[in-house]
């Protein structure tokens, strides 16, 4: 079976670097365009999260999926943080610590996949990424406590920690030991 890829790559979408700069549904401020659909990048990226975490190969069809990649492998990241977590408000102050901290962009040293995607061609370019991954990463997390932590218990379901130890594409967004 194929792993699933983003739908949501425009004729008219922004490219940064050579990542689709897609609409998000968010109240973080950054580069991206506001969403006005029902679904955006990352409810992609949540929804087919279980799916694609399982492929070692993925065949990049077009810019959207590079971004579709890395909110897949920063869910990774957020499971990680998030199975240490006793509750949801635990567990939000987690996802912010860790969608504000400093990461490397592509073109950086660190970045996991520096051969799939291309560095920013100058300063303003590289600011407009770091943004608009910095508010993916955000959002990102926040959406991620909604369905991974039950509102009855207040726990984090054991159907999402389970992909914890299973890594994307064998990549991970932190370096080794973290």
């Amino acid at each position: 079976m194929p792993a699933y890829h983003s739908n949501l790559m425009d004729s008219d979408s922004k490219l940064v670097g050579n990542m689709a700069l897609l609409p998000l549904k968010t109240q973080f401020k950054g580069p991206a365009p506001r969403e006005t659909k029902d679904s955006d990048i990352i409810d992609e990226a949540i929804y087919y999260f279980k799916a694609n975490v399982f492929f070692k190969n993925y065949e990049i069809k077009n810019e959207a999926d590079r971004t579709l990649i890395y909110v897949t492998l920063y869910i990774s990241e957020c499971l990680k943080k998030l199975q240490k977590c006793s509750s949801r408000g635990q567990g939000e102050k987690e996802m912010y610590t860790l969608g504000i901290t400093n990461f490397p962009i592509p073109g950086e040293p660190g970045f996991p996949l520096n051969a799939m995607y291309a560095k920013p061609t100058n300063k303003q370019e590289e600011e407009t990424m770091r943004g608009y991954l910095q508010q993916i990463r955000q959002e990102t997390g926040l959406r991620l406590c909604d369905r991974v932590f039950d509102p009855q218990t207040d726990k984090p379901s054991k159907w999402w920690i389970c992909f914890v130890k299973k890594q994307f594409m064998n990549k991970s967004l932190s370096a080794p030991g973290q």
